[in-house]
C-alpha cells in the first residue's frame, strides 16, 4: 500500500492527465482532486468535469477555477514590464503559467487535507522543473509524483493505448491517424510540439496555427491602435479600459487577425536538450513593442541599460522556474520600481505580421525636450561647444594607448 492517502493533480482532461488521472488510482491506490485551471486557454472546461466524475471523482474533489485575471494582472503583466525575452526569441508562454498553477495547486492541497500533488510533465521537459520549485517553495514538505518519471508510457502511442484499454475518451486525434501534437494554450500563446516538428528542417504546417492568420492572408489594409499604459501596464485600448485579461485577449484577437507573433524556435532546454517548438503568442508581441516604446520616452537611459543589463537573467529565472525565489522577486522590486514613471500612451500600425510604432507620449513624465533634440535653433537650451571636452575626456585613455603602440 502506499502511503500517499490523497493527491491534488493538475488536471487538463486531455490525453496526458485523463491517463495519469486512472494511473495514480490503480499504481498509489489513493484518493484524488482534481484542479483544472481556467488561464484563457479558449476550450470548454467543464468536459474536464464530466470525465473526472466518470472516473470516480468525488464532486467535492473537482475543482475548475477561473485563475484569468489573476494570472494576466499579477504574472504576464509583472515580467513584461521587464520586456522579458527568453533567448532573444522566447515570450515564456508556457513558462510564466506554471507558476500560478503550481500556487493553486499547493492551497487546494491545503484546503483539502492532501498530502500529495502530482502533474502530466514529461521527464525530459522544463514543466516538471518549475511546478516542483514552485511546490516546494511554497510547501516544502510536500509528496510530489511525477508519472513520467515512474510509468512505462513513454510515448504519445501508448498512452494512446492505454487511454484505449480504459476507456479513457481522448480529443484531437489527429487526422491521419497519428498522436496529435503537444500543446500548451493560455491567455498568453499557444504552443505545438512533436510530430514531424521533431526535425527541425521540417515546416510546420499552415493548418496546424489556431490564433492566426499567415502574414500574407492578413489584411491588406493596416489597423491602428491606441494603448495607454500605467505604472508599466496597459489599462485602456482605442480609449476603453479593460481589466487585465480583457487586454491580453482584445490585443490576441486583434494581433492574430494580423498575422502577428508566430514564432518557430529551437529553443534550450533546462535539462540540457534542444528543442523544437511552434508558438503564437500575438498579444504578448504587441504588449512588448508597445512598452518599449512609452519606456523609450519616460525612462532615463541608465534606468533603461539597467533593465536591459538585467532582463535576460529575469528571462532565465522565469524560463528555469524560479518564479517563487527570492532573488526574482528582489529583481521584481527593482523592475517595479522603475515602472512609477511609465505612463502615457502608444499609437501601434498592425499590418501583415508587423507592429509598427508610430508616435508615443507621455503627459506627466516624458523625458523627452523638443528645445533640447531639435535640429534647429534651440535657443540655447544646449551648448554644442560642450560636447569637446567630454569627448576628449573619453579619448584620452585610448589616446594614452595609442602613443604607446606608435
Amino acid at each position: 500500500m502506499s502511503d500517499i492517502n490523497k493527491v491534488v493533480l493538475a488536471y487538463s482532461g486531455g490525453l496526458d492527465t485523463s491517463v495519469i488521472l486512472k494511473w495514480l488510482q490503480d499504481t498509489y491506490q489513493c484518493e484524488v482532486v482534481t484542479f483544472t485551471a481556467d488561464l484563457g486557454q479558449g476550450e470548454e472546461l467543464e468536459p474536464a468535469r464530466q470525465k473526472a466524475l466518470q472516473f470516480g471523482i468525488k464532486p467535492e474533489n473537482i475543482f475548475i477555477d477561473d485563475l484569468r485575471e489573476e494570472f494576466v494582472r499579477d504574472f504576464v503583466f509583472p515580467m513584461f514590464r521587464a520586456n522579458t525575452v527568453y533567448e532573444g526569441e522566447y515570450l515564456l508562454g508556457t513558462s510564466i503559467a506554471r507558476p500560478l498553477i503550481a500556487k493553486r495547486q499547493i492551497e487546494i492541497a491545503n484546503l483539502t487535507g492532501a498530502d500529495a500533488v502530482s502533474h502530466g510533465a514529461t521527464g525530459k521537459g522544463n514543466d516538471q522543473v518549475r511546478f516542483e520549485l514552485g511546490y516546494y517553495g511554497l510547501k516544502p514538505d510536500v509528496k510530489v509524483i511525477a508519472p513520467w518519471r515512474e510509468w512505462d508510457l513513454l510515448s504519445r502511442e501508448k498512452l494512446l493505448a492505454y487511454a484505449e484499454k480504459n476507456g479513457i475518451p481522448v480529443d484531437m486525434k489527429h487526422k491521419n491517424g497519428g498522436a496529435p501534437y503537444s500543446m500548451d494554450a493560455n491567455l498568453l500563446h499557444i504552443s505545438f510540439e512533436g510530430r514531424h516538428l521533431e526535425n527541425p528542417s521540417a515546416e510546420a504546417e499552415e493548418s496546424m496555427w489556431r490564433w492566426s492568420v499567415s502574414p500574407e492572408a492578413a489584411p491588406d489594409a493596416p489597423e491602428y491602435l491606441d494603448i495607454e499604459f500605467e505604472r508599466g501596464d496597459i489599462v485602456a485600448l482605442n480609449g476603453v479600459r479593460l481589466k487585465a485579461h480583457e487586454v491580453l485577449a482584445k490585443l490576441n484577437e486583434l494581433g492574430g487577425k494580423h498575422g502577428i507573433g508566430r514564432l518557430d524556435l529551437v529553443e534550450n532546454r533546462y535539462v540540457g536538450m534542444k528543442s523544437r517548438g511552434c508558438y503564437e503568442t500575438p498579444g504578448g508581441t504587441i504588449i512588448l513593442k508597445a512598452h518599449r516604446a512609452i519606456e523609450s520616452i519616460t525612462l532615463d537611459r541608465e534606468v533603461a541599460h539597467l533593465k536591459d543589463d538585467l532582463m535576460p537573467r529575469y528571462a532565465s529565472m522565469i524560463y528555469n522556474g524560479y518564479w517563487w525565489a527570492p532573488e526574482r522577486k528582489a529583481l521584481q522590486t527593482l523592475i517595479d520600481y522603475t515602472q512609477q514613471s511609465v505612463n502615457g500612451w502608444v499609437r501601434l500600425k498592425l499590418y501583415k505580421g508587423n507592429v509598427i510604432v508610430v508616435s508615443r507620449d507621455s503627459k506627466t513624465n516624458s523625458l523627452f525636450d523638443m528645445n533640447i533634440a531639435t535640429f534647429d535653433d534651440d535657443g540655447g537650451a544646449y551648448n554644442q561647444a560642450d560636447a569637446g571636452g567630454f569627448i576628449k575626456l573619453n579619448a584620452l585613455r585610448m589616446r594614452i594607448a595609442g602613443r604607446m603602440n606608435k
